[in-house]
């Protein structure tokens, strides 16, 4: 008997029909001798929904309501599934994040977990129950229920499954496991039988969708076996089949990693870049521009430095394109106060990356990305790099362009 996370997302628990399927499959992984968590989104669309509803009221909705109101969705969810595995016979019960408790700190829309206590679901586990409990969502030492960000619902599985220290974490989403890039963008990508965590927490952190980047933390950090499986499969396969389906999340490399330099292709629309320009060149400039941005609770991606010239240098960094409007703000403030000449920005930047632990021991990746840019004719903003992956920043309109051309000079394609 293993002790078995299931994550579900939004899609796959889209109706009362495929509540239903996660139901029956859920069912017959208990029905097998598993002890089986269970860890809900919110039905798809609805925390976009409750966020509209929000800024209608209040154009900068409070976090601390916001979270109040967004954490319903998964709410919902969590009673609607118990329900249907009451329905068939199952011994079921549903928690909310606070019920558990899932504590976090008190940086609302964006909180972070702290702990998980778990004895009220071992009790439960023990008395032969499906503990179903509810993604995205914690709550602080003052009582406040905060929830964990977009994604947070992975973070939530893994990190439920770390703290039970569970066999499994399987991670049910609408696709059938983790590609080499998006498919919808490129249709020859290649669905990867296993990825390491270091490439999976490069691509997720750069914008593949397929898993949070701090669920992958978590799972490397706490040595949790993660599988990314498809939730649209026929609910009673096979469990044998079902099990070693989707793309595994390992921590050894394969031994023919070798042969293979780039896994896979991550792409960012949702990028802005912003540049100070004339900023005096002196010891602590950078910490005075960037500590107020950090201050206002807006992460920072690549940054760059320019040379100085004549005793003045230009300072770029990207934000979110959601943060872009609350960062230049920000930055109008940091302007007279660092003596800088002016603020510009972009909102209409992408970004592209190339990753794969095959580049430690592969020269010639940058040159042959840079090289396939520049035959597509397409310019280089900035750049960052790091041990198993590189990054480039580019105008939006070309980022489809260059995922496509990146692929094949790659040959992502050929297994």
């Amino acid at each position: 008997m293993a002790l078995i996370v299931h994550k579900y997302g939004g899609t796959s628990m889209g109706s009362t029909d495929r509540i239903k399927n996660v139901a029956a499959r859920v069912a017959k992984w208990h029905d097998a001798g598993h002890q089986v968590i269970v860890v809900p989104s919110a039905m798809s669309g609805e925390t976009n929904r409750l966020i509209g509803m929000a800024k209608e009221i209040m154009d900068q909705p409070d976090p601390r309501e916001l979270d109040m109101i967004c954490s319903t969705g998964e709410q919902v969810s969590v009673g609607l599934l118990a329900m249907a595995l009451l329905a068939i016979g199952k011994d079921a019960v549903s928690y909310a994040g606070w019920q558990v408790a899932i504590k976090t700190d008190s940086s609302f829309t964006k909180a972070r977990i702290q702990s998980i206590d778990d004895t009220k679901v071992r009790a439960d586990l023990g008395a032969g129950k499906i503990v179903i409990i509810a993604g995205f969502q914690g709550v602080d030492d003052d009582g406040n229920i905060s929830t964990l960000g977009r994604g947070g619902s992975d973070t939530s599985a893994v990190a439920i499954a770390a703290a039970m220290k569970a066999d499994e974490c399987l991670i049910y989403t609408d696709v059938d496991g983790v590609y080499t890039t998006d498919p919808r963008v490129v249709s020859e990508a290649r669905r990867l039988k296993t990825i390491t965590f270091e490439e999976m927490l490069e691509m997720a952190s750069l914008g593949s969708k397929v898993l949070q980047s701090r669920s992958v933390e978590f799972a490397g950090n706490y040595r949790v076996p993660t599988r990314v499986l498809s939730s649209l499969t026929d609910p009673l396969m096979s469990l044998a089949e079902e099990a070693v389906s989707g793309t595994l999340i390992s921590f050894e490399e394969d031994t023919n990693m070798e042969q293979a330099v780039i896994s896979g292709i991550a792409f960012n629309r949702d990028e802005a870049k912003i540049t100070i320009l004339g900023v005096p060149d002196k010891p602590g400039v950078a910490y005075h521009i960037l500590g107020p941005v950090a201050e206002a609770n807006i992460e920072v991606d690549m940054i760059i430095q320019n040379q100085s010239v004549d005793g003045k240098t230009d300072f770029t960094f990207t934000v979110s394109r959601g943060e872009y409007a609350k960062a230049m703000g920000v930055l109008e403030t940091v302007k007279a106060a660092v003596g800088a000449a002016s603020v510009s920005g972009d909102a209409k930047v992408s970004k592209v990356s190339v990753v794969g632990v095959g580049m430690r021991s592969h020269v010639g990746v940058a040159s042959q990305m840079f090289r396939t840019l520049s035959e597509e004719g397409i310019n280089i903003l900035m750049i960052s790099t790091s041990e198993i992956k590189i990054s480039v920043l580019i105008d939006e309109k070309y980022m489809e362009l260059a995922v496509r051309a990146l692929h094949k000079a790659f040959d992502l394609e050929k297994a």
